[in-house]
């Protein structure tokens, strides 16, 4: 990738999550894996073309909706978490489950409904001879412009109301609320931590905003710092990637214990979505809200932050929700 950009070339691609494992002595295996860690394309230069065809197939359909866990396995799951909290291992893990579903249709015609539907600040498509991702992600996760970087992390989840004023008290509500903050800043510290492994005069900006979605509120907080000019990509990402607010608190124990409890590969969950400039500017999302199809078969991630005063039910009803954009559009009801 460094020599790509050295040439004067741009990169356009994606990490998967478990390349994250890679970065780490103590996370690191010798092993294979079913899906690219790192994908990356070499272009000339960024084209602006119709992001979909003006002609779309017919409408694409998801059947056989379900999840990769049982209610029972995820309740013992998030007391396992706070076991772990309790004992002071982490401070929180953001811990991840799959809906799975049949496809039938065209990818590119699914994106283009979710997208219309729930319009994002960074959605992304990609498309392979093997596989295609659908990316609604809300989440920023990397920002260089020259000497200067931002990161954006985002937890906490709020359910919107039906009516205007019921709707901005449940905004009022989200916004002041202790264990979304909580959670939040336990993120945005772990941030100012990780960019000042590579930076410098780190500060958090803006804290505890709150982003309004169709079908829910999130809080966000934000991160920046300066710089080394000529930082080298790889210490970059090893120092960065992935993402505190996917992992939880304190990262790599964080990820070890993930990697216990999570019955499958998060794969391009939570993994990252950009592209990079020969100047080494980039931009990345954290590709939540985001499908994975390949052939007839799809999956998506669904994930939350866990901290001790989470309850198994609060959570599994968080991830119900964080599902919505998905099932309401195709009017399979949002419990398993």
């Amino acid at each position: 990738m460094e020599q790509a950009l050295e040439s004067g070339y741009y990169l356009a691609g994606f990490l998967s999550y478990e390349a994250g494992y890679t970065f780490e002595d103590r996370l690191r295996q010798d092993r294979q894996y079913d899906f690219p860690l790192i994908c990356m394309g070499v272009y000339d230069a960024p084209m602006s073309a119709p992001l979909l065809p003006l002609s779309l197939p017919a409408k694409p359909h998801l059947k056989n909706l379900r999840l990769n866990i049982s209610q029972k396995k995820y309740f013992s799951s998030i007391e396992t978490i706070r076991r772990y909290i309790s004992d002071g291992d982490v401070y929180q893990i953001t811990y991840c489950i799959k809906l799975l579903f049949d496809f039938l249709g065209s990818p590119r015609n699914l994106y283009s409904s979710l997208l219309k539907e729930q319009p994002v600040p960074y959605p992304a498509y990609i498309e392979t001879d093997e596989f295609s991702i659908l990316s609604l992600s809300p989440e920023k996760f990397l920002e260089k412009k020259s000497g200067f970087i931002s990161t954006k992390p985002m937890k906490g989840t709020w359910p919107r109301a039906d009516t205007l004023i019921a709707d901005l008290l449940e905004r009022r509500r989200f916004s002041r609320d202790q264990k979304n903050r909580a959670e939040n800043i336990m993120i945005t510290d772990l941030l100012r931590n990780d960019l000042g492994r590579v930076g410098y005069g780190v500060s958090a900006p803006r804290l505890f905003e709150v982003a309004s979605y169709k079908t829910l509120y999130q809080m966000t907080s934000t991160v920046i710092a300066s710089l080394p000019k000529d930082i080298p990509l790889y210490r970059l990402l090893s120092s960065l990637f992935p993402s505190g607010s996917v992992t939880g608190a304190p990262k790599i124990r964080a990820m070890e214990i993930i990697r216990n409890l999570e019955t499958e590969e998060r794969r391009i969950y939570t993994g990252a979505i950009g592209y990079i400039t020969p100047r080494k500017d980039l931009f990345l999302n954290i590709p939540i809200r985001t499908l994975l199809i390949r052939g007839g078969s799809g999956e998506m991630g669904i994930g939350g932050g866990i901290v001790w005063d989470s309850s198994a039910e609060g959570e599994w009803n968080e991830g119900l929700l964080k599902a919505r954009f998905v099932t309401d559009l195709f009017g399979r009801a949002a419990t398993f």
